[in-house]
């Protein structure tokens, strides 16, 4: 059995060091006039991810069906499954290890430019926090939200941007996975409510 996993593990390097990909940049088409308003005077520098975290069409195998959203914790990626062998990959910062949400989920419902109410853990370990943040581009919860529910149950973790996008590409998030404001987006148009989430 050993060996079986551990040749799994080593097919999956071998398949994603071959991995296509082709780079899918940024097009404002998918911004309304409030993104582009709000986005223009953000209190953020103008970071880009860049090289593997930057949004990329890849090659990507899989028997989930196309719409499925696949989070791949430890590498810091989000696959948007298209069909055909293909996916759109996106950068992202993941919680970090004892936050980190894991397992099936749904997109239980959707927000433009949420507001952010803090849980009392989240008060708990960061002192000084406001009870409720304004939407904007100043807010943590950036400019798109997908809410990950079980069942009937919210699990209190998002997919959504964020204010800090030099952070994409590492474990820093209160276990929510965070995104480039324009990637999100991006990911918000395609997945409908009710769209399949699986983090690895």
């Amino acid at each position: 059995m050993m060996w079986r996993a551990a040749g799994a593990l080593l097919l999956g390097l071998a398949l994603g060091g071959c991995m296509n990909a082709t780079l899918a940049p940024t097009s404002d088409g998918v911004l309304t006039s409030r993104d582009k308003k709000l986005l223009a005077n953000k209190p953020y520098p103008n970071v880009k991810p860049q090289g593997r975290y930057a949004r990329h069409i890849v090659d990507y195998p899989t028997s989930k069906k196309p719409g499925t959203v696949v989070v791949d914790t430890p590498n810091k990626f989000l696959y948007y499954v298209q069909g055909d062998g293909k996916a759109i990959r996106y950068g992202v910062a993941v919680g970090e290890e004892a936050l980190a949400f894991h397992g099936n989920a749904r997109v239980g419902r959707k927000a433009e430019w949420p507001g952010w109410t803090p849980t009392p853990e989240i008060h708990q370990r960061i002192s000084g926090l406001p009870s409720y943040v304004e939407p904007g581009a100043h807010n943590p919860m950036g400019a798109r939200a997908l809410y990950l529910y079980q069942g009937k149950r919210d699990t209190l973790y998002r997919i959504h941007g964020t204010n800090q996008p030099e952070l994409i590409g590492q474990a820093i998030s209160s276990g929510c996975i965070r995104m480039l404001n324009e990637d999100v987006i991006d990911l918000y148009n395609r997945v409908p409510s009710g769209a399949e989430v699986v983090v690895l």
